[in-house]
């Protein structure tokens, strides 16, 4: 969603904030909030506010329920979020099946699966893929646990990792990296946000034991 600015004041552009702010530091001799022009101190405060604060509140989920859905997975199946209540639920959204990030992650994953169900967890892995993707990725890497098919990006949005990306100066709209935990009540315990895959089971299972 688009964050507007209020009436009359425009959005900074990065190197034009750092040329002020490097201007200055060297006049001012380093007191330079103080002595920064009204009209930068309000466009600074204004962008940071709409799109830094805001943004970043509307997207945190941890402590409110987890939001529900029902879906297709691969092999034919469908399964509901709430249907899971009683257990731990390690929710993870990834680009696409079979690219490299993507293919990591759901091997330690999998690889990391007895750890995971000793605690009480089962793992579901979301992407825009197409069941029939899913039961190639599945099949291929032999993956143990379930993948849900988003091709809507509804449950993206309502989690909010579906966002805007950028690759060689191009913008697109994709998923961001993110995982949940679920508490056998359902609620939202845990996030991260554009993860990094190396390491990040062990992170999960931290929080689990």
């Amino acid at each position: 969603m688009k964050k507007s600015l209020p009436n009359g004041i425009k959005p900074c552009r990065e190197q034009d904030v750092i040329q002020l702010l490097n201007r200055s530091i060297v006049k001012q001799g380093g007191d330079f909030v103080s002595n920064l022009p009204s009209y930068l101190l309000l466009k600074l405060f204004s962008e940071l506010f709409f799109h830094r604060i805001f943004f970043f509140s509307m997207n945190t989920t941890l402590g409110k329920p987890a939001p529900d859905f029902t879906a297709p997975t691969d092999n034919g199946g469908t399964i509901s979020l709430r249907s899971l209540r009683g257990k731990h639920i390690i929710l993870y959204f990834y680009p696409k099946d079979d690219t490299s990030g993507c293919t990591a992650e759901a091997c330690d994953f999998r690889d990391n699966m007895q750890r995971l169900t000793s605690s009480n967890a089962i793992v579901l892995g979301v992407s825009p893929d197409s069941p029939k993707s899913h039961d190639k990725f599945k099949q291929k890497y032999e993956l143990n646990f379930a993948l849900v098919s988003d091709e809507s990006h509804e449950i993206c949005e309502n989690y909010g990792v579906w966002v805007e990306k950028s690759m060689y100066g191009r913008k697109y709209m994709g998923v961001e990296r993110s995982t949940f935990v679920i508490n056998p009540e359902g609620v939202i315990t845990h996030e991260w946000r554009k993860v990094k895959v190396p390491g990040h089971v062990d992170e999960v299972l931290a929080v689990l034991s």
